[in-house]
């Protein structure tokens, strides 16, 4: 009998090892590239301000409670109609089209930029992550040439495996986070193609420069966190300043930012996915649009809700949300939301398009 229960606990080890080393999860970054960094110590990345993953009176229970209450409409009832645009002969510029989430496109003086792209799950397993259901599905095949890939830290629902191993023969030039490209150089990036920053570090390809910035957020795609960096970037085109926020909590740093790289012509920034147990690491919208005014932002761009639900709000509530705080502001700030799929042109004023508000 011994022999038996022996030989089914190593199984059931093999099994688990077996799984928590698929590709998919990723590597363990080279530790000493970044011990004499100001934002490491001990193996991990630290924020500037202490944060913490979950608030004084959150526990695992508790969060899961909230799961099995979570709200009706947690997730769309209705297919969400997507617009379907030819990204292979996108000729408007400069403009975004964003895909749901984090992804977005971007196109200015005739170099495309992607970043955060995930077109399969936001997860490693079967059971979560799923992306709504959507009346087109775009993926790495609809994409051209793409000049620059920014990555801006290694979650799931920011970096995903199978679209990033599609992608890789089509992009001429990575920027991620110091750390990620250890992922990055597994599936399969060549070391020319990768170009990986701590914050306040810059790269310039010929007139596009790309600084690193402050988030307050953290990483990781095993059970130990914070082994990558997790980061902002400011995008200086010949004609525009842009602000990609990745991942974030509320801090100083919007304010620091904005005052050091600003005003910025579109700031673009998280606005879902937040909960009441985790209120250090995501924003709320009335956050959201508060750290959009201090970076100086002539528009606001929101991301991180439309396609996944990985927090217990109502699926609208966010974007909802985020105009009742443009309601309340005496100097109101442009808010952006095209479909997704939709083409929206930088040059375009006082546009306004609430397609979610009819979908269940």
């Amino acid at each position: 009998m011994l022999v038996y229960t022996g030989f089914a606990i190593a199984l059931v080890a093999f099994i688990i090892l077996s799984f928590f080393n698929k590709a998919v999860f990723g590597a363990k970054p080279n530790q000493s590239d970044f011990e004499s960094t100001s934002n490491f110590k001990d193996g991990i990345f630290l924020n500037i301000s202490e944060t913490s993953m979950m608030s004084e009176d959150g526990s695992f229970f508790k969060i899961l409670g909230e799961w099995f209450n979570k709200s009706e409409s947690n997730t769309p009832k209705d297919i969400i109609p997507i617009i379907e645009t030819d990204l292979k002969n996108l000729s408007q510029e400069p403009s975004i089209v964003w895909f749901g989430h984090s992804t977005y496109l971007l196109k200015i003086d005739g170099k495309l930029i992607l970043v955060d792209p995930v077109f399969n799950r936001a997860s490693p397993v079967p059971f979560f992550g799923k992306p709504y259901a959507m009346s087109f599905n775009y993926d790495a095949h609809h994409f051209p040439e793409i000049d620059y890939l920014v990555i801006t830290h290694d979650h799931y629902d920011h970096l995903d495996y199978e679209t990033f191993k599609t992608l890789i023969p089509q992009v001429k030039q990575m920027i991620t986070s110091a750390g990620v490209e250890a992922h990055l150089k597994l599936w399969g990036a060549k070391e020319d193609q990768i170009c990986s920053l701590n914050w306040q570090q810059s790269i310039t390809f010929g007139e596009f420069n790309f600084t690193a910035l402050t988030s307050r957020h953290f990483s990781g795609r095993k059970f130990k966190r914070s082994e990558t960096l997790w980061s902002s970037f400011v995008l200086k085109t010949p004609t525009l300043n842009i602000y990609l926020g990745g991942d974030s909590g509320f801090d100083t740093h919007f304010e620091e930012i904005g005052n050091t790289y600003g005003p910025f012509d579109m700031a673009i920034l998280e606005c879902g996915q937040y909960g009441k147990y985790w209120p250090k690491i995501h924003m709320v919208p009335s956050e959201t649009y508060l750290a959009a005014k201090q970076l100086g932002a002539k528009k606001l761009f929101t991301v991180h809700w439309g396609k996944f639900s990985l927090s217990t709000h109502g699926w609208k509530e966010p974007i909802n949300e985020i105009f009742e705080a443009q309601k309340e502001d005496e100097n109101p700030l442009e808010i952006i939301t095209p479909q997704i799929g939709e083409v929206y042109d930088f040059t375009l004023e006082n546009y306004s398009k609430k397609w979610w508000e009819d979908i269940r």
